[in-house]
Formats: C-alpha cells, structure tokens, sequence
C-alpha cells in the first residue's frame, strides 16, 4: 500500500514539475516575443506604426509616388525634368515658351482649316479647347488649403512652447534658406520633386535597413551627448540662485 502512495507521488510531482516547467518556458518565450515586438516598434522612423502608402495619403496621390503604376509615375517625372531643361539648361523662359506654343496652336488649326478645304472643298470645324472653371477653382482651393496648413503648422510650432521642436523648425527654415541661395526657385522645387518620386518608394522598400541605420545613428549621436555633459557641460559652475538671507 506504501509502495502505491509512494508511486502516485512520485507521479504526480513528475507531472507538477513538468507543467511548471511549460508554463515558465511559455511566459518567457511570450515575454521575449512581446519585448522584441516593442523593440520593433520604438526602431521604426520617427515612430511610424502606418504603412508608408497610408501616411502619404492612401491616394492616387501616393500610387504616384510610390510608382504603384510605372507608366504614370514615370511620364509625371519626365514631365517635370523636360520643363526643368528646358528653363535650366536651355534658358527658355515661360513666357516665351507659352507665346510659341500658342503660335504653334495657332498654325496647325490654320493649316487644317485650310488644307481640309482645298481636299474637300468644304472647311472642317475645329475642335475648340475650353477650360472648365472648376479645374481653376480646384487648383486655387487646393493651393490655398496647403498654404494655410503650413502657415498653421508654422504657428502651432511657434506658440507650441516645444523648444525642441521650434529649433527643428528653425533650423530646418535656415537650411532651406541656404539652398535657396544656392540655387533658384525651380532647381528647389525640382529638386525637392525628385526627392518626392525616389525617396519614398526607396524607403518602403527597405525600411528595415533604414530603420535600423537611423536608430543607431541616434543612438551613437545620445552616447556622444552623453559624453559631453558628463565631461564638460557637468563642469560648468552654475550660480547659487535663492539662498537664504538671514
């Protein structure tokens, strides 16, 4: 009868034991798990928890960008380095370059008006180019709307009290104002295009790496901050403020 009791206890504390053992080997692999999902999360760029196509706008706006469809993506940026060239490098100016393509307008409508009349012997009516108004509306809103939501931004930053974030701001303005002087007006804007068309598909393509460069660059950059309070700004004798006066 011992025998038995004895075997059921030594069974039963095996199985104890062995459940014991599951349950730490499962809490600590969920903990290791959730730790590295947290990690994960503070390496991404500036906090991103959204797909980069969401934080451009989830548009076709962000398809562009992003080159979900080449043919568009690619016919837009070729668009706009032809204009680049054509003002940059051979010095047209706008004026001139709309005064010739009216001119041009003007005489391929005469030449077909004319040469359909002498082979039909009946004048063909040119299709007219109208502009609808709400294509000036729309751009004139939209125009406006982005200009009153960086003035908007510009101000939240200024009367935020974020000092961090005002000297971003600042400085940022004063990079800006340095290229700018660099170069003019379209360079920056073509430049700044470009970035828009590369950058973003670059970075939804590899941001791992990219996170993970950023994050230790950040981190090295607070080590060496670190180093320098510690070894010189710590140094630095400060006044007594608010002593007693007996």
């Amino acid at each position: 009868m011992n025998e038995k009791i004895t075997a059921e206890n030594i069974l039963t504390n095996l199985a104890e034991t062995l459940a014991d053992n599951v349950t730490k080997q499962k809490s600590v692999s969920f903990f290791q798990e959730e730790t590295s999902t947290v990690t994960a999360r503070l390496n991404r760029l500036f906090g991103r928890q959204k797909p980069v196509h969401h934080l451009l706008g989830g548009g076709k706006s962000a398809d562009v960008l992003l080159w979900r469809n080449k043919k568009i993506s690619a016919s837009v940026l070729s668009g706009a380095t032809a204009i680049w060239v054509l003002f940059e490098w051979l010095n047209y100016h706008f004026l001139t370059l709309v005064f010739l393509a009216l001119v041009l307008g003007m005489v391929a409508q005469f030449i077909w008006t004319n040469a359909s009349g002498l082979l039909n012997r009946s004048r063909s009516k040119v299709p007219r180019l109208v502009l609808p108004d709400e294509v000036f509306v729309s751009i004139g809103r939209t125009i406006g709307a982005e200009v009153n939501h960086a003035l908007q931004f510009l101000q939240d930053v200024s009367c935020g009290g974020d000092l961090k974030q005002f000297l971003l701001i600042v400085v940022s303005l004063w990079i800006s104002a340095v290229i700018g002087s660099w170069c003019n007006f379209l360079t920056v804007l073509y430049i700044g295009f470009v970035a828009a068309h590369t950058l973003p598909v670059v970075y939804e393509k590899y941001d791992d790496q990219i996170d993970e460069f950023v994050y230790n660059i950040l981190q090295q950059l607070q080590g060496h901050y670190r180093k320098l309070d510690t070894g010189l700004l710590s140094k630095i004798p400060k006044g007594k403020l608010g002593k007693k006066h007996e």
